[in-house]
């Protein structure tokens, strides 16, 4: 008997969970996140906001593509030391971590479906995920200011 309502609540919990699941438990990519215009040089970025724990947490996982001049800009509320991995996530990104200025602090690439850690060298409050090589193939490396609103109050 004992085991029969041990098996029955443990039914009832599953059932419960699947529907108190995050967001990224469903394997969908968010794609609709606000925008920003971002640039750097001569070159635009058109980024996505990535600003709410859970936009943050979700990130770029599950998207299977993403156009060359697109982005992902995840926005902190206060500049720390900011690491990123790439569970659940398809494409090879290169993110580089920003200071409030704009400025790059560094660049690291990351590979696919991996929970290799890659941080900032010192605090940052933004932190921008581009398809991997595109910072390269621009010749755009650290110490490289990134211009946009986001950035315009940094100077304050």
């Amino acid at each position: 008997m004992l085991i029969k309502r041990l098996a029955a609540l443990l039914s009832l919990l599953l059932a419960s969970a699947s529907f108190m699941m995050p967001a990224h438990a469903q394997q969908q990519p968010q794609t609709d996140l606000p925008r920003t215009q971002l640039s750097v040089g001569l070159y635009k970025i058109d980024a996505q906001v990535a600003q709410t724990p859970l936009q943050r947490e979700i990130g770029l996982m599950f998207r299977k593509e993403m156009p060359q001049a697109e982005g992902m800009i995840f926005v902190f509320e206060q500049p720390a030391t900011q690491c990123f991995w790439m569970r659940n996530t398809i494409l090879p990104l290169t993110a580089a971590f920003v200071a409030d200025d704009g400025r790059i602090v560094n660049l690291a690439d990351m590979q696919p479906m991996t929970e290799s850690t890659h941080c900032s060298q010192e605090p940052v409050r933004y932190v921008l995920e581009m398809n991997q090589g595109w910072f390269a193939k621009k010749n755009i490396k650290k110490g490289a200011k990134l211009g946009g609103e986001l950035f315009a109050a940094g100077k304050r």
